[in-house]
Order: C-alpha cells, then structure tokens, then sequence
C-alpha cells in the first residue's frame, strides 16, 4: 500500500483513568435527550463521558496476550500460501482459507463477495538474468507482475532507452530490434546515512496533533502523471513494433529504501497502468532489477563498452478476466434496535509477488482476523452486528473496497461500480455522493495498513467530534504505547473508500519499523519482518475499539456529508470585492 499523510489540530481532554473505574461518576452526569423522531442516529447527543468497561478491556487483553493466535494465521497466510496478486490462482487460495478459517473460529455467514471483473490472472513461476559479456555475472531480477513469459531464456545486446519527452524516442527508430533493453535512467544509490528501522519518539507522536502548515499550490500531479503514462505508451510502442526481445526496469530509487540490494517489483514498476487488462498489457517479456546491477550495466553501455546479456523469465497466465473476491464474515448483534447496526474492521488480502507480502498486508489482514477471534473466545455477545471484510485489489487502487462501498453504501451519483485499474481523470469534476439505505446502518470502520508496527493512536480522517470519544477509549491503554489522537487525513488504503462516502473510516498510528525502507513491496516482505508483540498489541487494540463502538448507545458521530458542489465554488471569486474591479462583459 502507498500512504498519505495530511493533517489538521486537534486537543486532547484531560481524561483521569480512576473516572473509568468507577462508573457511579458517569451515572451523575446529566443523561443524554432521547432524539426525536426525525433525528438520525449518528446526529444523535454523544454522551461528554464514554462508559468504560475496564473488565471488558481486562478479558480482551488477557485473551490476545496468553491465547493469542496472530502469528498463527500469519504462518499459514504468508509461508503456506505466499504472494496474492489479485486474480492469481494464489489470491483465490487466500479467499478461501480465510472463509474457512474464519468459519472455524466461530463467525457466521462467512462468505465471498465477487467485486467484478479483475483481468488476467498471473504467477510468477521463476525469473533469472546473467551479464554475458563483457564479464559472466549473475544479475538480480524479478518478472513484473502481468510480464508475459520469454519462452525459454534469450539472449541480445542491452540498449539503454532513456525518454522523458516525446522527442526522445525518434532516436531509438530502427535500433532496438532484438535487443535487451535497459528502460530508463539509472537510479541514484544514496549513503545509508540514518537507520533504516524506527519507532516514533514521543516528539513525534506530539508533533502528528499539530495541525501542518498549509501546502502551496503547485501542478497536477495527475496532469503530469498522465503525461508521462502517454510518453512511456509511445516508447512501448514502438520497442514492440521493433521486436524487442526484454525490457529491464530499474528498482525503485533510493529515496524510500531503494539501493540496499532489494527489488520493489511493484505498481511502481509496472509499465502502464492497468497491466493486468489484455487490452492494455504491455506484450514484451519485462522484469525488474536491483539498482546496483542495473547501475553497472548503464555504466558500461554509457563508456561504449557491449553488453550481452541473458534473460529468463517464466510466468504463466490463468485467464483473460478473472473476478476478484472480499471475504466477508459477521458476529450478528444481538441488541434488538442495534442489531442491524454494523461495526467493520479490516485490511487487504492482497499483495505483490516478489516476497510473501507479510507487512503489506498480511499483517493488517491477520490483526482483523485475531481481533474477531478474541471477541469470540470471550464469549462476547454485541449489540451490533460485527463484521470483518479482508479486501482483494487494494495494490491497484482500492479495487475490493470502494466496490464494496459502492454496492452496500454509495457512491458518485450516477456512475457504475468502478472500473479497477483505471487511471483517473487528471481534471475530472467532483460528482454528488448517491447513498443506499445500507449507508444509514454503518457505525465505522476500522483498518490497519502500515506494517507490522505496534498501534500508536488513531488518525480521525479531520473528524473533529470524534476525537474525545477515541481519547477516553485509549486513555486505559497507555501502557501499550497507544498515546495519540491526530486530526490528520491519512491515505493510501481502503479506510478512504469509506471516508470518501461520508462514512466514518479510520486508519491507526502505527510504528514505521523498516516498512518504507526494505518490506514495502519488495523481495523482503517475508515472516521474518513480523513482530509477535505488535501484532498482538495491534489485535488487542482492534478488538477493544470494536466492542467499544458495538456497546456505546449512539452511533458514532460522523463529519459533514461530503458535497462536492462547494468544492466548485472554493476558488469562485466574490462579487465586488475589489473596488476598483471592472466587470466583465
């Protein structure tokens, strides 16, 4: 997952832990105005005091730390079954041993919600390349998730094909025929010069419930992304018009962990967006390659030296349009006015293929699992319907979730379920947000996606009522490092699918650990990054913010509807304000 950090202010209340334990303190408090008729229940009064049940906290805690089975499902999720890449034989493993699993532990109606058409389903079935001359060496490659495999290893001279402007390309005409080509630049290799592991300081966690000062304007990042999609088009173009015979990428740069040896063969590297749809796939075999190796290459072809080399790569396709599947499973409430009231929790089941995908996001994924576990073990009985949902093509976009959200709850008016892998439009108009009536049941929503970190807090998504509600909840948790409330938006994960409805989607502060520097997509992202005591501490943290929101008597509040209409109006100029302003005819 790619995430996102924006942030706004926010206050925390005094909150004493002994008021907690001693409900009569809440019982003086002036009870809560029943709503009226016409007032919706997450409008409803929140209560200034939250009711705390410390022996509920005492139980879930005692059950994730001596019975815990976290690390459990993480084995059989990551080293049994390994890379999910949606749409891959793999992917439809992990859909069922989760609804079987799930089923085992005791929830019901544990099922798979087909999301639509995905595209190809693909494996990675091995991948090798060697320097030939001027000097046999091995070199490090993975194939690119949707490569077509080369039939066997070939062999050619490697060509360096660097574009960034339309021009560029008329130079490769007529010169690329049965080559290797090396596309793009090599890539800068930096000092490792800071640890390449960290978990935030008590600074740090102060300094995210800052409010940031405000960004300045700048160009379109979508503008120039698009851009350079249509550049990178043409150049494959014409390499496959060619004949090329392979196309090496380098990994990703050193600014996030890149030139330590390890491959990102993630969306980053794929060469156009949507690489799983046939129509848009790129048909030239194509893998990725450590930036070292590849920085050599570059060297030699730049000093005029020849370059041969040998490449194998082998992949198999299963299919032209494969679906992709969210499993789906549920402890029923039992309050009868609660009861069709629901609380999620969740993380993607999906991954990229050059490792297990055990940070991002097994991890997530195996939490949800456990938190649900625990609340079964103790015998927990919700007001509300509880319900876990663990995502597929979350890596190409939210594909699971915002699907998900958009049949159960809404979406843009007037527009289909949306199209996974599509790139967006760089100047596409905000649209109204049409709701079902399942919207009106949603209380929240619950995702953890940054690792294998312990929990530190929780980002409210600019939700301002909410923020002593989560306050009160994580004031008895302080002993395990859950200190912080920030008012921050963050992204790059399904939360947002949520939050971009109106719906109340939360994702947690979670310690960075080495996940930006060497998990995050890459060759690394195996079992051996997990933490036992984090996940546990992240399970626990999950079970007790679901049982929470299951218990309180209101729903919990939500921000201001979405309307995208005032987005239109913000840079509108005001009539007259200037004085002097002659008017336009």
């Amino acid at each position: 997952m790619p995430f996102v950090r924006t942030v706004a202010r926010w206050s925390m209340p005094v909150v004493a832990l002994s008021a907690f334990a001693l409900p009569s303190l809440a019982a003086d408090k002036k009870p809560a105005a029943a709503p009226s008729a016409t007032t919706k229940p997450w409008e409803a009064e929140q209560p200034a005091v939250e009711k705390i049940d410390l022996d509920a906290y005492m139980r879930i805690r005692q059950e994730g730390m001596q019975h815990g089975r976290v690390m459990q499902f993480a084995s059989a999720l990551v080293d049994g079954i390994g890379p999910r890449l949606t749409g891959s034989p793999n992917m439809a493993k992990a859909n069922e041993w989760t609804r079987e699993t799930l089923s085992k532990i005791g929830l019901e109606n544990a099922h798979l919600e087909d999301w639509g058409e995905f595209g190809m389903g693909w494996q990675q079935i091995n991948s090798w390349a060697r320097l030939v001359s001027p000097d046999p060496e091995p070199l490090w490659i993975q194939a690119a998730p949707w490569s077509p495999a080369t039939k066997g290893s070939v062999s050619g001279q490697a060509i360096l094909v660097d574009v960034n402007e339309m021009k560029d390309i008329e130079k490769y005409k007529g010169k690329l025929a049965g080559k290797i080509v090396l596309f793009g630049a090599p890539r800068a290799v930096p000092d490792l010069d800071k640890p390449l592991f960290h978990r935030y300081t008590d600074e740090e966690l102060k300094e995210m419930e800052s409010y940031p000062a405000a960004r300045t304007g700048g160009p379109n990042p979508l503008a120039a992304a698009a851009e350079r999609a249509r550049i990178r088009t043409e150049a494959l173009k014409l390499m496959t018009e060619e004949g090329v015979a392979a196309i090496i990428t380098p990994s990703r740069d050193g600014s996030n962990g890149g030139g330590t040896g390890i491959i990102f063969d993630d969306n980053g590297a794929n060469l156009v967006r949507g690489a799983q749809n046939a129509a848009t796939a790129v048909k030239i075999p194509n893998a990725v390659m450590t930036i070292e190796s590849y920085g050599r290459l570059a060297r030699l072809l730049g000093a005029s030296v020849p370059v041969e080399l040998e490449v194998n790569i082998e992949t198999r396709f299963t299919g032209d349009h494969e679906h992709g599947f969210n499993t789906v499973a549920e402890i029923p409430g039992t309050d009868p006015k609660l009861k069709d009231q629901v609380v999620m929790v969740g993380g993607h089941l999906d991954s990229w293929v050059s490792a297990t995908g055990a940070t991002d996001n097994a991890a997530g994924s195996v939490v949800a699992m456990e938190a649900m576990r625990i609340l079964k073990a103790i015998g927990y009985k919700p007001k509300r319907t509880l319900r876990i949902a663990l995502w597929s093509g979350e890596e190409q976009g939210l594909c699971g979730s915002r699907a998900y959200v958009h049949t159960h709850f809404g979406g843009p008016e007037g527009s289909p379920t949306p199209v996974c892998g599509a790139a967006p439009s760089p100047n596409a108009a905000p649209a109204a947000i049409k709701t079902t009536k399942e919207w009106e049941t949603l209380d929240g929503y619950f995702n953890v996606d940054n690792g294998t970190g312990k929990l530190r807090g929780v980002y409210t998504q600019e939700n301002y009522a909410i923020g002593n509600v989560f306050a009160q909840w994580i004031a008895p948790l302080k002993d395990l490092g859950l200190t912080t409330i920030s008012y921050r938006n963050t992204g790059g994960t399904d939360h947002q699918s949520y939050d971009a409805v109106g719906l109340p989607g939360f994702q947690f502060i979670q310690d960075p650990m080495d996940y930006g520097s060497r998990t995050h997509h890459s060759n690394m992202d195996t079992y051996e990054r997990l933490h036992e005591a984090d996940l546990e501490q992240a399970a626990i943290v999950e079970a007790i913010f679901l049982y929470n929101t299951s218990e309180r008597e209101a729903m919990l509040p939500r921000k201001t509807f979405p309307h995208p209409e005032l987005n239109k109006q913000k840079d509108a100029p005001i009539p007259g304000l200037f004085p002097n302003a002659v008017e336009k005819k």
